[in-house]
């Protein structure tokens, strides 16, 4: 793999469109659509994800380490765009007319692993490392060795005492300010990555160029991915389901009206 992320790859020419709060909207419509259509994949490969992340919880309460859960929880939708990639690739079919059998969709998301997009996960487990080293150093400054052993606990710790409620907000800011340069280095380059053989790095700089050149549909859709990832994690991860499908169907969608063929 090393050796093809040194080759040169044919650049593809691409033009960014100008995009409206509308193609936002469409956007989340047509994943929703997609959904529908194709529901065994939406809960196929929206399960992997929230088993997952049910997986990672239970291990932490095996282990003792409860004030684990809400930074993990809240930082596992990070890694969506990756798991999602089998999502593009049913509304990639869906949108060019080709056949969606599980052989197909399955062969292509296998095939990630000899293309750019297997680059893109060391980048998206790098800021996801990140969070969790952030969580665990701004415990040791605001909490120091006050970490209790129960959830419960914990919770009351964060939202009773002055240091708890600091490392909240401190937290917060540091989290979306590392969720927003995930979202920008991913949003656009996940998918335009299976669309296209280009190098990762040009994938990630198209992402930021769209998100930059187009601020308030982009920011808007990260809000409306932050808050329906957060809100599906709330009932056990089991909205993930259902959420990361649209969400992942949606993103291709978006990227349909973010890039065109030059």
């Amino acid at each position: 793999m090393g050796e093809q992320a040194l080759q040169a790859f044919p650049q593809p020419k691409l033009r960014i469109n100008h995009m409206k709060l509308d193609d936002v909207w469409t956007a989340l419509r047509e994943g929703l659509n997609d959904f529908r259509r194709h529901p065994q994949f939406g809960l196929f490969f929206g399960g992997i994800y929230a088993l997952g992340g049910l997986f990672i919880v239970t291990v932490l309460i095996r282990y003792h380490l409860p004030w684990m859960i809400i930074p993990v929880a809240i930082g596992f939708p990070l890694i969506g765009p990756f798991v999602a990639v089998g999502l593009y690739e049913v509304s990639r079919r869906h949108e060019k007319g080709e056949p969606i059998t599980w052989k197909g969709v399955l062969t292509e998301v296998f095939r990630q692993r000899e293309r750019q997009l297997s680059w893109m996960a060391f980048a998206v487990l790098f800021v996801f490392w990140i969070w969790i080293y952030q969580v665990r150093l701004l415990l040791a400054l605001f909490l120091g060795f006050k970490i209790p052993a129960t959830l419960a606990a914990f919770l009351t710790l964060l939202t009773t005492t002055p240091e708890g409620i600091a490392f909240l907000m401190v937290g917060t800011v540091v989290g979306a300010l590392l969720a927003t340069i995930l979202f920008s280095l991913t949003v656009i380059s996940m998918p335009l990555l299976l669309d296209h053989d280009i190098d990762f790095v040009t994938a990630m700089i198209t992402s930021i160029r769209v998100v930059f050149e187009n601020p308030v549909p982009m920011f808007a859709f990260g809000l409306i991915v932050a808050a329906a990832a957060i809100l599906a994690l709330v009932p056990a991860f089991l909205g993930l389901f259902v959420v990361l499908p649209i969400l992942g169907h949606a993103t291709w969608h978006l990227y349909s009206r973010a890039i065109a063929q030059a």
